[in-house]
């Protein structure tokens, strides 16, 4: 009784490998859920692509992508905090590389763990993480092992940005450089004018680039007639007309349903926003879960492994054991099985 994520294996590593030959010293990134495969996954996935570098997001990712098979260098994107107790212990690990964010931190590894593999982060428009370059010497990278310069870019990345602030890292001291959120174009145009060796870290675009090659799909768990104004769920709720409920596979612990902030950049994104809230207030939040051909409302707020969905009228749609499909946040969704076909 499964939320499943089903793959078409042929589309996706098709799309995969493509876009490998695109984007020549392409990193792949598994962090989080594994943009809903799974760390394993990905790390399998890398490891058959034949690459020998992977980026995770912190360190306690680690162990999840050795499982998956995977045993080249692993960059940790995460800065290194003295306090991470996790990132440190790595920082003996040859097979590991730390990305380092502050200057009293370098200097911190290279006391502490001479020799240690590190990336330098810099800081851009995104005011994240970063130091800026000048904050720094070749001195203070002379004790470490030092692998290059990190332009974590906005979503909207900027070639103009990426060379200015790659070429005043390299004015400290030329070294390979490690890039976001580029274009494939702007890319191989940063490459040609920097005349270092670089690298894009790609996580989003590279695992879900392919959206025909990745459905998400709940089971049928129960059906149950209810009656106008009958109570129905935890919070006993009244029924808004004869009609369904309709249990499926999905709740919370799958992530489904969960929703993040979004930019209000246009006006229809903000009327997107308040006829939500209006819904919400009426107590008729649509869920991802589509039946006849259309999202149905939840009965109620999901639950832990399943969700309750309202269906109106006399014919519920839906037999017991069918699956119907899921919109998934794929960032934030954990399958109870993936399919491979």
């Amino acid at each position: 009784m499964p939320l499943t994520l089903t793959v078409d294996r042929t589309r996706w590593q098709t799309h995969l490998r493509g876009l490998l030959e695109d984007v020549p010293g392409l990193v792949p990134v598994a962090k989080g859920n594994g943009y809903g495969f799974g760390l394993r996954m990905l790390a399998t996935e890398t490891a058959r692509l034949g690459l020998r570098t992977l980026a995770v997001g912190v360190a306690q990712e680690v162990a999840a992508v050795r499982a998956g098979g995977f045993a080249g260098d692993v960059v940790v994107l995460n800065p290194w905090r003295p306090f991470d107790d996790a990132a440190t212990a790595l920082l003996d690990d040859s097979r590991i590389i730390t990305t380092v964010s502050r200057a009293e931190d370098l200097r911190a590894v290279a006391a502490s763990h001479a020799h240690a593999r590190v990336i330098v982060e810099i800081e851009t428009s995104m005011h994240r993480h970063g130091l800026r370059p000048d904050e720094l010497s070749e001195r203070d990278l002379a004790d470490l092992t030092f692998e290059g310069w990190a332009v974590h870019l906005p979503a909207s990345g900027s070639l103009e940005e990426a060379k200015r602030l790659a070429s005043a890292a390299l004015a400290v001291k030329r070294a390979p450089v490690w890039v976001s959120h580029l274009s494939v174009s702007d890319y191989r145009a940063l490459r040609t004018a920097l005349g270092v060796r670089t690298h894009m870290r790609i996580g989003t675009r590279l695992w879900l680039g392919e959206k025909r090659a990745y459905t998400t799909t709940a089971t049928v768990l129960d059906l149950h007639r209810v009656r106008s104004g009958e109570r129905l769920g935890y919070h006993q709720v009244k029924a808004p007309r004869d009609g369904w409920i309709v249990v499926v596979s999905g709740g919370t612990a799958h992530g489904v349903a969960m929703a993040a902030p979004t930019p209000q950049r246009s006006l229809r994104q903000r009327g997107v926003t308040v006829a939500q809230g209006v819904l919400d207030a009426l107590g008729r939040s649509l869920s991802p879960f589509a039946i006849g051909g259309r999202k149905r409302a939840f009965a109620e707020p999901p639950h832990m492994h399943s969700s309750m969905v309202f269906v109106a009228g006399a014919d519920a749609g839906v037999r017991i054991g069918d699956e119907v499909p899921v919109t998934a946040r794929m960032t934030t969704v954990t399958a109870d099985e993936v399919r491979m076909v």
